[in-house]
């Protein structure tokens, strides 16, 4: 018993500790608050993921030794603040510091025009990275000065995406996967069940990344005044591979070190050779911005609903969406008298198909304006729950389409007799009591009737779309076949509406439930925390995969890829792979 007390009060006294020190950092790093003051810069480095938008929690503006140290940047916040700066007297520029970026082309797409918008004024925007990869490279060309270093690379000879396939895996784990689909373009099995791309898979890969690129080259050649051919012509070949062949071909401004950079700044400033410019960072201009507005009074409200990862049954996570949560959230704002238009922003790749059917009849049950506002990708699952919106936007760069379903069920008798020496036995009071079970081969009976549901559920899925856009199921389906499509391909298929971001979305929104100026936006579901949980949270899930990372390196996304085959099991509406576009 004294034992046990020694160990309670030492936990005590430990977390008591803990508590003071976590105290003293946050005063230490709160006291360190840039000021934000007149012929102020501000700085952006965006050598962090991208995220749709960041916890409104007060750790956010610190720097804070322990957590998630590598952080992540809302682009919702992101845009925000460049937008405050392009309006606020005191910010005379914006210094972009970023050598690689972590978002998918949408996002991009999105931070490029604001910070395009950002220059309109007139106000400077310099660019540096000691290196630059494709996609950063693709923010840091809209800038007046881009700068390299003589040693530095720029990343400019096409894209690529790179599928794992864990086939061979599972035969020596004597692991079978037992597939159900409908779509020949449905190829989320694929990594289960070959060795490499079908046919088909290869196909709409080719022409995804074909769209993309398109976009990519066009976007960049404007900005840097290069004809479109040239700049593919130069990509084609890898003709960048120094500081000083960027510099040839007009990719930058600049072989330069940031010393260099910042002599150009302070002629921008007026001020002297060796004084100081006053930066401000990202975080605490936003707090800033956070402290200083004003609360619109309206009464009139648009709600911005956020569908963000993959769909799963239930209440879903800060990283998923759950179908019964999201439902609640899309009801709550379809009933409430002051919010008078919805926006949804999806960004995901599907997932449950049940989940995903919950989501879209709380759509479709809206009377007033609702529009879809598609991220990177909105694909199967995350289609299915936009295709009830009024109008559907997307970026060029959109991943969408997938319409399609398909059921995959791990069969491992076998592993648990052979490798592990695990029997198993049953009793059931039905023929079908332990259908889809782990610990025995689907029997043929079993195999039609799972067919029978994946193609039943394949119906109302294209059926359901056919009517949300408003064409025949016949000519839906020549689309659908589970075929994944680029934002650029899904317009010219009337698969969505137009071109657009979030903004352009809220937008269409105000203009169709006639609001004019006169409302506020409101973004749901609330994701505020208390400082507690902020700090259990910086060291929890997120230090778990930085860990991970560290340990593990370039093996971490096949690390990753594994745990997350649990997910797949079921009948699914879902992304046909993991898209890492690099």
């Amino acid at each position: 018993m004294k034992q046990f007390f020694k160990i309670v009060f030492g936990t005590v006294i430990g977390i008591f500790l803990f508590l003071i020190i976590c105290f003293g950092l946050i005063l230490l790093a709160s006291g360190k608050k840039e000021e934000l003051k007149e012929n102020t810069v501000l700085k952006l480095e965006l050598n962090k993921r991208i995220v749709e938008r960041e916890t409104d929690n007060f750790l956010s503006q610190l720097n804070l030794p322990f957590g998630d140290t590598e952080g992540s940047i809302g682009l919702l916040e992101l845009k925000k603040a460049i937008k405050n700066a392009k309006a606020d007297s005191r910010i005379k520029g914006i210094v972009l510091k970023t050598s690689s970026v972590e978002a998918g082309y949408a996002s991009l797409e999105e931070i490029r025009r604001a910070l395009l918008d950002f220059k309109s004024t007139g106000k400077f925007l310099i660019a540096y990275g000691d290196s630059y990869s494709e996609g950063a490279y693709f923010l840091a060309s809209v800038a007046d000065k881009i700068y390299l270093p003589e040693e530095g690379g720029l990343e400019l000879n096409g894209l690529e995406v790179e599928i794992l396939f864990f086939k061979k895996l599972l035969d020596k784990l004597e692991i079978k996967p037992e597939l159900f689909k409908v779509g020949e373009y449905k190829s989320a099995s694929e990594p289960f069940i070959r060795e490499n791309m079908s046919d088909e898979n290869r196909k709409q890969l080719t022409e995804l990344l074909d769209s993309f690129y398109k976009v990519y080259i066009s976007d960049v050649a404007k900005s840097r005044k290069i004809e479109d051919a040239k700049l593919k012509e130069i990509s084609d070949s890898m003709k960048v591979r120094k500081a000083q062949d960027a510099l040839q071909y007009n990719l930058i401004t600049d072989v330069g070190y940031f010393s260099e950079a910042e002599d150009f700044i302070r002629k921008k400033l007026l001020i002297q050779s060796k004084e100081k410019i006053n930066y401000i960072g990202y975080n605490h201009y936003l707090y800033d911005i956070r402290e200083d507005e004003e609360e619109k009074t309206s009464s009139n409200k648009i709600a911005v609903i956020y569908a963000n990862g993959s769909i799963e049954d239930g209440q879903g996570t800060n990283n998923t969406i759950g179908g019964e949560s999201l439902a609640r959230e899309i009801r709550k704002a379809r009933e409430d008298d002051k919010i008078k238009a919805i926006v949804l922003r999806v960004n995901s790749p599907g997932g449950s198909a049940l989940a995903s059917d919950i989501i879209w009849n709380e759509v479709q049950l809206c009377k007033k304006p609702i529009i879809a506002s598609m991220g990177d990708m909105a694909a199967s699952g995350g289609y299915y729950i936009s295709m009830a919106c009024d109008t559907i936007l997307a970026e060029p760069s959109t991943i969408t389409g997938s319409i399609g379903v398909f059921g995959l069920f791990f069969q491992g008798e076998k592993f648990l007799n052979e490798k592990i020496g695990i029997t198993t036995d049953r009793v059931k009071t039905g023929q079908y009591s332990d259908i889809g079970s782990f610990t025995r081969p689907v029997s043929s009976s079993e195999r039609q009737i799972i067919q029978s549901e994946v193609d039943r559920i394949y119906d109302s899925f294209t059926q359901k779309a056919a009517k949300g856009r408003k064409i025949s199921v016949d000519k839906l389906r020549e689309v659908a076949k589970g075929r994944v499509w680029s934002g650029t391909q899904a317009k010219e298929l009337k698969l969505v509406d137009m071109f657009g971001g979030l903004d352009d979305a809220v937008d269409i929104a105000a203009e169709k439930a006639k609001l004019g100026k006169d409302y506020k936006i409101v973004y749901l579901p609330e994701i505020k925390t208390t400082l507690l949980k902020e700090l259990l949270l910086q060291m929890g899930d997120e230090d778990e995969a930085a860990l991970l990372k560290s340990e593990f390196g370039s093996l971490y996304p096949y690390l990753k890829k594994l745990k997350e085959v649990k997910s797949y099991e079921g009948i699914q509406a879902r992304l046909p792979y993991e898209i890492q576009i690099k």
